[in-house]
């Protein structure tokens, strides 16, 4: 089939085997709406949105997309792309209003129906089961700096599982830890907006307990069924070759990649980051067990990439301590093009992490199940955008995973990054991921340009 033209730019062309994936992915709190209907209790975004200040234009997602009313329709639209595979997140709110306690049906239903309506489409239901709506109800108790949420977080596992496992071959525990503890808890730009970082050393702890925990149940429960979990990942590199940004670039590594896939393959968190957190009079608060529990074996490492980093040891005025009398650990971003959240375009960056992946963490197959970017889009009088700079985008991301798996990086599949416009946590409506369109006065659904050049290429890779 001819693909879908776009005058003035040169895309690479990719191969892929028959078996690789192509998916799209959504999380349930930016995309469903619905927030007080059939039962859901109010999540920590549903607190936070009501912050002021906290999002911009005071945005939050009591409506978003509606997807909780439009579900059938949006499945239908799924399938018009030609993915195989649809990543969607299960709201622990909506399953078990209050964190803890009974499951409750209304709510669980949404998600049996959404199942079945998938695979009646030849869609495979890819679950996650936290994508960061926290019940407010476990927050009020601690949230994740409080260790029993680890525990609630298994039993909540468990009601999603025993209802859907008998169809749903694929789960992810968690989506993003490192946003979740680190923006949540340490600088507080997400949910639930506080500022301590020895609470947010305690959250990425209780949250990859929490994995381990729900992983070893699901799998005790029986049946033929695929575990991971789904970590946003980025490269650190030394802005300059001298030993602080080096050293910059260390620390940045170890608390941005190294404090999650060291616990959770090799059972043991990296000593370097161990050490630097015990200079600054902090450390995960490990009991014994919890490392084995941890590191409970998955099958599947789901990689977010986004953009690669450079790191610099000194401030702007060259100091190479902070305030508290920490090392610098400064971001320098990139000379290359910015999507609209400003990040850079770095698909080169997205080889090398794969790669660097499959050398440090072997015999771990990888999925990449975020990948995308925000521009400004122009919709014109029906809808329709020509986003060539989200379709560029989309192009060089996925010739990158190519370029990695010709050098050898196990990678099973391509989820992009998103569906559907949506609320974008801190951006609210302001910033747009989606390859279809949403215009939100009227909830009308149009493919971009990039959904339609998604869809030719897979159906050009089967029929290869």
């Amino acid at each position: 089939m001819n693909p879908v033209a776009v005058p003035g730019l040169v895309l690479p062309e990719v191969t892929f085997p028959p078996s690789f994936k192509w998916g799209v992915a959504t999380s349930s709190y930016q995309i469903e709406g619905a927030v007080a209907e059939d039962g859901r209790a109010p999540s920590i975004w549903d607190t936070f949105s009501r912050v002021p200040g906290a999002v911009v234009g005071g945005d939050h997602g009591d409506v978003a997309c509606d997807h909780y009313h439009r579900m059938p329709q949006d499945v239908a639209l799924i399938k018009s792309l030609g993915v195989d595979t649809y990543r969607f997140s299960v709201a622990w709110p909506r399953v078990q209003p209050h964190g803890q306690g009974p499951v409750n049906p209304a709510g669980l239903a949404f998600y049996d129906r959404l199942t079945d309506e998938l695979l009646a489409a030849g869609v495979d239901p890819w679950v996650t089961l936290y994508h960061w709506d926290l019940p407010q109800g476990l927050e009020d108790a601690g949230g994740w700096p409080n260790r029993d949420t680890a525990y609630r977080f298994a039993d909540y596992a468990m009601l999603v599982f025993n209802k859907l496992s008998d169809r749903v071959t694929t789960w992810t525990t968690l989506n993003e830890p490192w946003c979740s503890a680190w923006l949540g808890y340490a600088t507080g730009v997400h949910a639930p907006g506080r500022k301590d970082p020895d609470a947010a050393l305690a959250a990425v702890h209780h949250l990859l307990l929490g994995h381990g925990l729900a992983t070893q149940r699901m799998r005790e429960a029986g049946g033929e069924h695929t575990f991971g979990i789904t970590l946003n990942m980025g490269t650190a590199d030394p802005a300059t070759d001298t030993e602080t940004d080096r050293g910059a670039a260390r620390r940045a590594d170890g608390m941005g990649l190294r404090i999650y896939l060291d616990p959770l393959c090799k059972g043991a968190y990296p000593q370097d980051i161990v050490d630097d957190l015990a200079a600054q009079g902090s450390a995960f608060p490990v009991r014994d067990g919890d490392l084995e529990i941890i590191s409970t074996p998955f099958e599947v490492l789901g990689v977010n990439f986004y953009f690669g980093q450079d790191f610099s040891g000194t401030d702007e005025h060259g100091n190479t301590v902070d305030t508290a009398g920490h090392p610098v650990v400064r971001e320098v971003k990139p000379g290359t093009a910015r999507t609209a959240m400003d990040w850079p375009i770095t698909p080169e960056r997205f080889t090398q992490l794969l790669v660097r992946l499959h050398r440090d963490y072997p015999g771990l197959p990888l999925v990449i199940t975020e990948n995308g970017a925000a521009f400004d889009d122009t919709a014109d009088e029906t809808g329709f955008v020509a986003d060539d700079d989200r379709t560029s985008y989309l192009a060089e991301h996925i010739a990158a995973v190519a370029a990695a798996r010709e050098q050898g990086a196990d990678i099973r599949g391509y989820f992009a990054w998103s569906l559907l416009d949506n609320f974008e946590w801190a951006e609210g409506y302001a910033k747009r991921f989606g390859i279809v369109h949403v215009d939100y006065a009227t909830q009308v659904r149009t493919p971009k340009q990039s959904a339609l050049w998604f869809r030719d290429t897979i159906t050009r890779n089967r029929s290869r």
